[in-house]
Order: C-alpha cells, then structure tokens, then sequence
C-alpha cells in the first residue's frame, strides 16, 4: 500500500476522484464527458453556484465577500493583489520562499515594507512583536510554509487590511474570515488538484480603477467567475472535495483530525532519537510536517529515505532547498498513512 505525503498536487478523497473520473465520462446524465462540455451548460453553472455556497457555508463566509475561481496559480496573485489593493505602499510579513516572492512582485509595483522576517534562521519559526504600518494599503502573510513547516495558527487582528496567502491551510481550519480584507491561494493541497485558484475578497476594498480586465476581480464578479472560460476540471473535483468536507463534520471535525495526525507524528520525532523536528516548536505547521535526522545520525539519511519508500511511503523527501524529510497531511491523508509512517521511523530505529 503507498501512504501519500507529496506536499501538493497531493492526496485527495477517493471519493473525490471516483465522482470526477465518472463526470469525465459522462457529465451530470448529458452523454458528454466534463471535459468536452460548454461551461454555459445548464448542469455546469449549477456546479459553479454551488461550489461558490459550499465555500461560503464551510469557512461562515459573511456577507460583503466574494468567492471567485480563476486560473493563474497563487503565483499569479502576487502581483494582482497589489495591482488590485495597492495605492502606495504594502507591508509584507516574510515567513518563506513564497511569502519572499509575493513581496517581490509587490515591489514592482509601489514601495513594500518589510515589516519581520525569519530568514534568519532559514524560515524555522514566525516572527513576533513586530509593529504593523498603518499608513500601508495592506498587510500580506503566508498563513502556512510548506517548505519550512511553520503555521501562523490565529487569525489576527490587524488594523489595516489582511491579506493571505492560505494556500496550503485553506480548509484545514475554521477561520474568521471577516479579519481578512482576502484571502486566496492555489486548490492543489486541501481543496482539489492544480489549475485553479481560489479567491475571497470583501468588495468594498476593490476601488482601483482602470486595470487590465482580467486582473481586476470586479471583472469575475458578474457571471460566477465565467467571464473567461473556467478551468472545469479542478473545479469539479474541488466541487467534490468540499462535499466530502461537509460530510465529515465540516471544518471543526476537521481541524480536530489534522491536530490528532499532526500531533502523531510530531510525537514520534520528538521522542525517537534519530529524528528532529526543524520548526520552532509553539510555529510548527498542521500541514507539513519538517524533521531531518538528529546530530549523529545525519548518515542515515538516505538509508531512512530508501527503507522509507519500502515501507510504501511518497512523498517525504524535504525540499531541494532544505533537504531532510517532509511529511504532508493535508485533510485527505488519512490518520492510517500518518501512523504507518510513525510504525517506519520506529521500525527503522530498531535496525539501526
């Protein structure tokens, strides 16, 4: 049996997928695959309606927001959010690799204040006690970093307009999205595979004028995130993903899963003597979950990783740019392949 943990695309539910591989064959009873339909089929636009209603209903979207799908990766956003929010200046809280890159592509476009940073000590905690600018237009996070394997847990208060990048916690959590002016990031961890971008922005802070139509969200606003043609296929299996959620319990039974997996494993390299974990440990991510081999045992590694993947494990193998080992739980891994990995280490610690 393989135990999936790739960090994204990643794990998805199996129901999920079934529904999606049916719907490939035959969309909603009308004898054409979903990837051969018109998105103005009557069956696709009740997709589009109430995949938009199921993101409102899980995350207790209030009213004034707007949930749109769109093309383009979260690495597309990072320039639209300032192109969209930016007057004059942005402050961005630089936590890892992407929250790095969203703040750079600002910078193109009017001045940016880095407010903290953890660079550091290569991204292995969250920074605190910093001042927040209030003369910026908005302040950017990265709620979770999947590289490092750092998690901001809390939605702030903040007294300009939050923005996130919750690209790989979306959905893994309730949230109070009312504390963000938005919030946005790529489907391909808790929500679906790739090729689609979620996006949740309150509508009062869109008064930019003159932008390029498709940056500009306003433009998506009319037709369900239909101006263009949408990208159907994430869509449809993000449409099942979030039923699946519901079905489980909604966002609460699901936090309390993550934090029983994630608490797992956390266990596990806290006490075995080989293993240790490379984040602060009041910072440590629900999602991605960073160790490398302890001091001593740094020779192990590949004989770990191969005796790994012979157990059946995918995936574990930490960034190129870190190295050691990451283990992805996001909402579709079940507690099952968690406990598998944990029986490896401490199999592992007995040949050693």
């Amino acid at each position: 049996m393989k135990h999936n943990f790739n960090a994204g695309p990643c794990v998805l539910p199996r129901q999920a997928v079934e529904a999606t591989i049916e719907a490939i064959r035959d969309f909603n009873g009308t004898g054409i695959g979903l990837l051969e339909i018109s998105h103005r089929t009557p069956g696709w636009e009740k997709v589009m309606v109430e995949v938009e209603e199921l993101w409102k209903e899980l995350l207790k979207i209030p009213a004034g927001y707007r949930v749109l799908f769109l093309g383009g990766g979260a690495s597309t956003q990072f320039y639209h959010v300032p192109m969209n929010l930016m007057n004059k200046k942005a402050a961005y809280l630089v936590t890892g690799v992407w929250a790095k890159k969203a703040m750079q592509e600002a910078k193109k476009l009017g001045e940016v204040t880095v407010v903290a940073s953890s660079e550091d000590k290569v991204f292995n905690y969250i920074p605190k006690g910093y001042t927040i600018p209030t003369d910026a237009d908005y302040f950017h996070i990265t709620t979770n970093n999947t590289i490092y394997g750092t998690e901001i847990h809390t939605d702030m208060d903040c007294p300009i307009n939050l923005v996130a990048d919750a690209s790989s916690d979306i959905m893994s959590r309730p949230m109070d999205v009312s504390k963000y002016a938005m919030i946005y990031g790529g489907a391909q961890k808790n929500v679906g595979p790739s090729g689609v971008t979620f996006v949740i922005v309150r509508e009062d802070v869109l008064k930019k004028e003159n932008l390029p139509t498709m940056v500009d969200y306003r433009t998506h606003f009319p037709d369900n995130s239909m101006f263009n043609t949408p990208p159907v296929l994430p869509i449809y299996t993000m449409y099942q993903t979030l039923k699946w959620v519901k079905e489980l319990g909604g966002l609460d039974a699901m936090y309390k899963l993550n934090k029983e997996k994630a608490g797992l494993l956390y266990d596990e390299i806290d006490r075995n003597p080989l293993f240790v974990g490379t984040a602060a440990k009041e910072d440590r991510s629900l999602m991605n979950i960073c160790f490398v081999m302890a001091e001593g045992h740094k020779d192990k590694e590949e004989a770990f990783m191969e005796f790994a993947k012979k157990a059946g494990m995918v995936g574990i193998k930490g960034h190129r740019s870190v190295g050691g080992f990451r283990a992805s739980t996001y909402n579709a891994c079940p507690k099952e392949s968690v406990q598998a990995l944990v029986n490896c280490m401490q199999e592992f610690e007995k040949h050693v």
